[in-house]
């Protein structure tokens, strides 16, 4: 089936079984229910004691419900996949989804929960007003640059962990992929040339990371819409008050100072990570061709990457990734996400830093080391799902060292409780299908 072929029926197939099931995720009980003396246990009168106890220590929140395993999926749908500025009603079906796999993965319950608010300050008061309820909030789909804003303050003023997957699980999985292809080219991340084409949310969160890995600032190019990053630009003292995000990245990075012609920029360099629009041929190979021997392309765009993998290593790239799980090398949020948050839920972390991201990656690239590396296999993909239960170990103990656990439990514990919720998750699914609670879709 050709590419084209493919993304038609799957889109055929989507809008058939989402009106066929209703959605993708219900809630369901976990305690049994066999007659009224059950349910004057979970309800009135005997809860009262439960709320009780909560009402004297908040933190028993954590123990006595739900909370310790809920987490909120929150946008705006002001930037939806490739779709862009659909709004909250349109997003559902993406959030359904990342809900759908949050589970499946990690055994986390993720409320798919679009919002109508679209001014920052009133985003955040939304957001904070729901935190009893969560112990940890995935951002997702919001518009940069007030992403930033919106998870940065929610950050300093939340006291459970805030994920924006858009930033920091691109950037994870990206990070992961990069120190394994670095490996496959025999360089070092610290004098590594690195390309960014585009400069959205994902691109500075992953320059960000990586220098946060290791990288030298000076060593990496970023090209927006408007041209090369740089601090003489005319528009630089507009970012510095709008997007100061891109406006600091702008001031350490293209040590070389190249500002004119952006595609001198793929000149000797050894790495481009371009996540920009849909492709084709936003990329072209003869600025692949530019590039050093053995270069390494990540091509993130959705649905079409912005040059189609043979074209790359046609115009010379040894290393090729894209986001699509029909091509090697899927470059893919869903490979972090789902066991970032089962690794803090678990420890009850109260957010989640960079240093925890780059553990997480550390651990994404030494499993797929382990399975045996190569050009078209440089990271784990979401059927291998031993690696969520070991990532989520390396998450939680980073959590622990860093002095952001509620809980100090030791490594052991962690993975066998990760590895435990995460099987009676994938187990439940199979026992209801099994039992034809969920039926199969017509053939």
């Amino acid at each position: 089936m050709s590419e084209e072929s493919f993304t038609k029926e799957a889109s055929r197939l989507a809008l058939e079984y989402s009106l066929l099931y209703g959605g993708k995720v219900e809630i369901i009980p976990k305690v049994p229910v066999r007659d009224l003396n059950d349910l004057s246990i979970w309800y009135t009168p005997g809860v009262a004691s439960v709320s009780e106890a909560i009402k004297n220590d908040k933190e028993f929140s954590f123990d006595y419900t739900s909370r310790w395993n809920t987490i909120a999926i929150i946008t705006d749908g002001s930037r939806v996949l490739g779709l862009g500025d659909i709004g909250p009603e349109a997003s559902m079906p993406v959030m359904e989804g990342k809900s759908l796999i949050y589970k499946y993965l990690g055994g986390v319950d993720a409320v798919p929960l679009p919002i109508n608010a679209h001014e920052p300050d009133k985003m955040i008061e939304v957001i904070k007003s729901l935190q009893p309820a969560l112990g940890g909030v995935n951002l997702e789909d919001i518009a940069s640059p007030k992403c930033f804003y919106i998870a940065d303050r929610l950050r300093e003023e939340m006291e459970i962990p805030i994920w924006h997957d858009d930033q920091q699980g691109t950037a994870g999985v990206t990070l992961a992929s990069i120190i394994n292809s670095l490996k496959m080219t025999g360089r070092k991340l610290r004098s590594t040339k690195i390309v960014f084409f585009g400069v959205g949310a994902a691109n500075i969160a992953n320059a960000q990371l990586i220098i946060k890995a290791g990288a030298n600032p000076g060593d990496l190019i970023l090209i927006d819409s408007r041209g090369i990053l740089h601090p003489e630009r005319d528009d630089i003292d507009e970012l510095r008050v709008k997007h100061r995000w891109k406006y600091e990245l702008a001031m350490k990075t293209n040590r070389e100072r190249i500002s004119r012609d952006f595609v001198k920029a793929f000149d000797g360099a050894d790495v481009l990570i371009a996540a920009s629009r849909p492709g084709p041929n936003v990329i072209k190979k003869e600025w692949i061709s530019r590039m050093n021997k053995e270069a390494i392309v990540f091509a993130l765009a959705n649905p079409i990457p912005e040059i189609w993998p043979w074209e790359a290593k046609d115009a010379g790239a040894y290393i090729v990734a894209t986001g699509r799980s029909d091509f090697p090398n899927q470059v893919n949020n869903s490979l972090i996400f789902p066991s970032v948050f089962r690794g803090v839920l678990d420890v009850r972390a109260k957010a989640i830093v960079d240093d925890m991201v780059i553990a997480a990656a550390e651990e994404l690239a030494e499993f797929a080391e382990e399975k045996g590396l190569s050009k078209d296999h440089i990271i784990p993909n979401m059927t291998e799902w031993e690696v969520y239960p070991r990532v989520a170990c390396r998450v939680g103990e980073k959590a622990v060292k860093l002095g952001l656990a509620r809980r100090k439990i030791s490594m052991d514990e962690i993975y066998k409780r990760a590895v435990e919720i995460i099987k009676r998750s994938r187990k439940l699914l199979s026992s209801l299908i099994k039992a034809q609670v969920i039926p199969l879709p017509p053939c």
